[in-house]
């Protein structure tokens, strides 16, 4: 938007405006014979070693409006604030104008026209400046005997680090809001899931493993094992979930990335998945949460860089660093050996020199908004597992991202399939104390297949109640959840140690050990089990117990 001919801003006068008597917003002023004591007495005030001193005192840009004419002197600031020559800025008022961030200049302009118009002495205002500098300014506006504004003078203040910080905490604020939101839901899901997963594995028992019921219960089955994963995930993004490291296979990683991807780039923008040979394995040691974010975030930043379209590529490879005669163009720690590279290419518009020599800098970013600590946090996270990540990017062609991560040998396989081996049973008493319905059915129904004799009550006064009325009868094992309303897990089995000090205590909880409260810790001699669980697991976890 431009002013219209003879406003403040551009310094052009209309020839109309000298005779005009009205004070519009935008009208440009002339002075008489009558304004010289006046404007004598200002310009004393504006005199160039008082504004040099005023510059060096506040450290910002300094810029000094004749709003008369329009010319503009910068005293100081243009190097060291705003990055330009002094050789090199056009006199006028014009250039401030044509700087300011395209969404803001309308608001700002209209602003000080109105200051100018007015009768006030000063001015302030925040607006973004070359696209992506904050700028607060100050001003003092000098008027001449009939209150004209005829001169303005400005102190830019670079907030930018201000604004990064005041937007990450409102950031923060409504992560949190949401991680407590998702920890929730997950810590629930856990409940549905380990129902689903318990009494799938008893239609299982019962129908054999063959058949088409026995199929599609172990489909259904498969599902809710995927669906235990979405929960971590979910937990460890509330941050209700240790974020602890673990061998994956980097395909598999890389694979369960397409649909999220495909939802948050858009139609306009192909995406290619290589990934190498999927029968030689590839495992990484990684938290598998933070590197999914960071490749998540990657694929943000390539879809900001192709705002017409355009194709991102994920490529799975493995190197052989370990011939001495590679660079260790990494990083000063590099360790030679081999490493599973994951490659993240778009054909968006590229970096230049300048910017790629920032890349990795908190809270330096291209983008309008945006806190730029993205790239700074998968630096760190990716180093922090022994790896290095590189970009390669030039201006027109697009950007690389090269993240390289060492290869580990397979782990044991953490989750087994229901095995054809007879669960363990016994006939010790068990209390089953959990508030989930599903959850408490299936584990009572699992434990009186295997033989035991269960006791379940839905919350501790039921369970304190029902042990009053079976007092001479020893309970062998207390299974109950952690959280519960009213009276918690942890309160009950303390209660009911004193009470019966030879009793096994089994929590179940969605959430991780690490991470309960300083009251909730376990002790020694009562053990953890972690939803969603199954009924091998819970099977071979009594009986474990038991047996100590």
């Amino acid at each position: 938007m431009r002013l219209a001919t003879g406003d403040y801003l551009t310094g052009h006068v209309a020839p109309s405006a000298r005779d005009d008597k009205s004070t519009p917003p935008f009208n440009a002023y002339k002075t008489n014979e009558t304004d010289s004591c006046a404007l004598s007495e200002n310009n004393s005030l504006q005199s160039q070693d008082h504004l040099q001193i005023v510059a060096r005192a506040t450290n910002d840009a300094v810029r000094n409006w004749d709003v008369r004419t329009g010319a503009v002197v910068w005293p100081q600031g243009l190097a060291s604030l705003l990055g330009y020559c002094q050789s090199s800025i056009p006199t006028q008022i014009g250039f401030w104008q044509e700087h300011v961030h395209p969404e803001d200049v309308a608001d700002v302009m209209a602003r000080i026209g109105a200051a100018l118009a007015g009768c006030g002495e000063h001015w302030s205002g925040e607006y973004r400046f070359r696209h992506y500098l904050h700028i607060l300014e100050r001003a003092l506006i000098s008027r001449n005997g009939e209150g004209r504004a005829i001169g303005f003078v400005g102190s830019l203040m670079d907030i930018t680090a201000r604004k990064q910080l005041q937007d990450q905490l409102c950031r923060s604020q409504k992560m949190e809001a949401f991680g407590q939101l998702a920890s929730g839901v997950a810590h629930d899901f856990s409940n549905f899931l380990t129902t689903i997963l318990g009494y799938s594995d008893l239609v299982l028992a019962q129908t054999g493993p063959k058949g088409t019921v026995a199929s599609h219960v172990s489909e259904i089955r498969s599902a809710a094992g995927r669906a235990s994963v979405l929960t971590g995930q979910l937990l460890a993004f509330s941050r209700r979930q240790a974020l602890e490291s673990r061998v994956v296979e980097g395909n598999s990683l890389i694979a369960n990335l397409e649909r999220s991807v495909l939802r948050l780039i858009g139609e306009s923008i192909r995406i290619i998945f290589h990934l190498r040979d999927p029968k030689e394995s590839a495992y990484i040691k990684v938290d598998p949460g933070q590197l999914i974010q960071i490749l998540l975030n990657l694929a943000l930043n390539a879809r900001d860089a192709m705002p017409n379209g355009g194709q991102l590529t994920f490529e799975t490879a493995v190197v052989d660093l370990s011939d001495e005669s590679k660079p260790a163009f990494l990083c000063g720690d590099f360790i030679p050996g081999e490493y599973v590279v994951i490659s993240v290419t778009d054909t968006g518009v590229g970096m230049n020199d300048k910017v790629r020599a920032h890349l990795f800098e908190p809270f330096f970013t291209t983008k309008d908004r945006g806190s730029g600590l993205g790239l700074a946090t998968s630096y760190g996270i990716v180093h922090q597992s022994g790896g290095h990540i590189r970009v390669e990017s030039e201006e027109g062609k697009g950007t690389t991202v090269r993240i390289y991560l060492p290869k580990v040998p397979p782990p044991p396989s953490p989750y087994h399939k229901p095995s054809r081996k007879k669960p363990p049973t016994g006939n010790e008493t068990i209390l089953v104390l959990e508030d989930d319905i599903g959850v408490r059915h299936m584990s009572v129904r699992v434990l009186r297949n295997l033989g035991y004799q269960v006791i379940e009550a839905a919350n501790g006064d039921d369970a304190q109640r029902l042990i009053g009325k079976n007092s001479g009868r020893r309970i062998h094992l207390l299974l109950t959840d952690m959280v519960m309303p009213q009276m918690s897990g942890r309160f009950f089995a303390d209660w009911l140690r004193k009470v019966s000090p030879r009793t096994k205590i089994v929590f179940v909880s969605g959430y991780l050990e690490e991470l309960m409260q300083p009251e909730d810790k376990i002790d020694n001699g009562m053990f953890f089990l972690p939803k969603p669980f199954d009924a091998e697991q819970l099977a071979q976890t009594i009986r474990h117990v038991l047996d100590t």
